[in-house]
């Protein structure tokens, strides 16, 4: 485990100085847009054999019987095939880790590329679909702003998936995004969006990523100290001790399943900050203006730490963790199943992370946390609007709720086996199950 941790963070450090002189010597007025597609995709097949060895050889197979399904298809089926292919060549991937290396986490361990990778082929299939196979009308304003009118050639296939911003740690983005980048529009396309106001396009102005990265390494460093201090000293394993259990009363095993996974957090703070930060040094994320008119870096962006920390609804929380798979959920599943979307979307995001049982018991949970916490958000929240001190009682209400029934919820999808996750619910009494019931 400690040398896929140095290989990764000597890969996104080597890939933050690679993004640097991209965007530097390769930029859009330096280089032609093939010339940045094949050193992108180049040197993202080179991260992924130096990591991955004989075992990048899945990566590229999957991409290359997508390349093919996706020109041999027909356009009504090409986003279903994808998604079936992609899906399914993933799954047998976690199955053979489960079985062949016994819940091992391999040093060689390339699952993470593969679900980005997978991410990726399902958007593409689904925004081209959209583009070549529907008509504008049956769209929402979304799907139409996304999608795809023509299909890509191998270069630009290759580059979208398999880049060297990306390959290693994500995140996913929109297919039309990542050529407007490569083709030196996206600045423009942007501000464009976002109506922006200004005498003649030659005045646009050329915002720099720097600052953004920056702050971006800085919020990294602290996650990687937190982690190597925290991460270690509070295992989530302690929390079903049998001596902890016997000695600790339930209040404080609550307050402790808390700390622990606060803990847990500082491992995806440090890998998707960075892997932000990599791409914004290409160049890449730039998503507008905020109100005050400051430049905004954050269309790549997997959490917004902040939002996490103080939500007050389980479904605030989600929205701001793992940000780009949830955006890519929305567009494959939950606007497109024909019923159940919430249920059919929590699944598939269990089927995506992995077949390891904790994950069910954490998106079946979750499922049910979500359906509670509407119901009473709908049922409950206006009684509480009507003074400031109500308010304010009820948002510290909800933020104590849902940061404990979070961690509730997450528990299993860290312990991942059957064993412990019973054992840590038994010794919960199942309270969330109950109550959300």
């Amino acid at each position: 485990i400690c040398l896929l941790q140095i290989n990764f963070v000597a890969c996104q450090l080597f890939a933050l100085l690679a993004a640097f002189w991209f965007r530097i010597y390769l930029g859009p007025s330096h280089a032609s847009s093939a010339v940045r597609h094949a050193f992108a995709t180049l040197f993202g097949i080179y991260f992924a054999v130096f990591c991955f060895g004989w075992y990048s050889i899945h990566l590229f197979v999957l991409v290359m019987m997508n390349y093919g399904i996706m020109n041999m298809a027909s356009i009504p089926n090409i986003h279903r095939y994808s998604f079936v292919v992609a899906m399914g060549y993933l799954t047998l991937c976690h199955i053979s880790r489960i079985y062949i290396f016994h819940y091992g986490i391999l040093t060689t361990d390339f699952s993470g590329p593969l679900m980005i990778i997978t991410q990726k082929i399902t958007t593409l299939a689904c925004q081209l679909h959209d583009g070549i196979g529907r008509q504008a009308e049956e769209l929402t304003a979304e799907q139409n702003r996304l999608a795809v009118k023509t299909r890509p050639s191998l270069l630009e296939y290759l580059s979208y998936l398999l880049n060297f911003m990306s390959i290693i740690a994500g995140p996913c983005s929109n297919y039309k995004d990542y050529i407007a980048f490569i083709e030196g529009r996206h600045v423009h396309m942007k501000l464009l969006e976002v109506n922006w106001k200004q005498k003649g396009y030659d005045r646009l102005p050329d915002p720099s990523p720097t600052g953004a990265v920056m702050y971006k390494l800085c919020i990294t460093l602290v996650s990687l100290i937190l982690f190597l201090t925290l991460t270690k000293n509070f295992p989530m394993a302690y929390i079903i001790d049998n001596e902890f259990l016997d000695k600790t009363p339930f209040l404080s095993r609550l307050g402790y399943l808390y700390v622990v996974t606060q803990a847990a957090k500082p491992k995806y703070y440090f890998a998707w900050t960075l892997a932000d930060a990599v791409n914004n040094a290409a160049g890449y994320g730039f998503s507008g203006v905020d109100e005050r008119g400051t430049f905004r870096w954050d269309l790549l962006s997997n959490l917004n730490i902040w939002n996490i920390e103080t939500a007050t609804s389980f479904k605030m929380y989600i929205e701001n963790w793992n940000i780009q798979t949830a955006a890519w959920l929305k567009c494959v599943c939950y606007d497109r199943a024909p019923w159940y979307p919430t249920a059919l979307t929590f699944i598939l995001s269990a089927l995506w992370h992995g077949i390891y049982p904790g994950y069910y018991f954490t998106f079946l949970t979750g499922i049910l946390i979500t359906l509670a916490a509407r119901a009473i958000r709908n049922n409950c929240r206006h009684y509480f609007l009507s003074s400031v001190p109500l308010k304010i009682a009820y948002d510290v209400i909800t933020w104590v709720v849902t940061q404990l029934a979070v961690c509730y919820t997450v528990a299993p999808f860290v312990m991942l086996a059957v064993e412990p996750t019973i054992k840590f619910y038994k010794s919960m009494y199942f309270h969330m199950h109950i109550l959300s019931i």
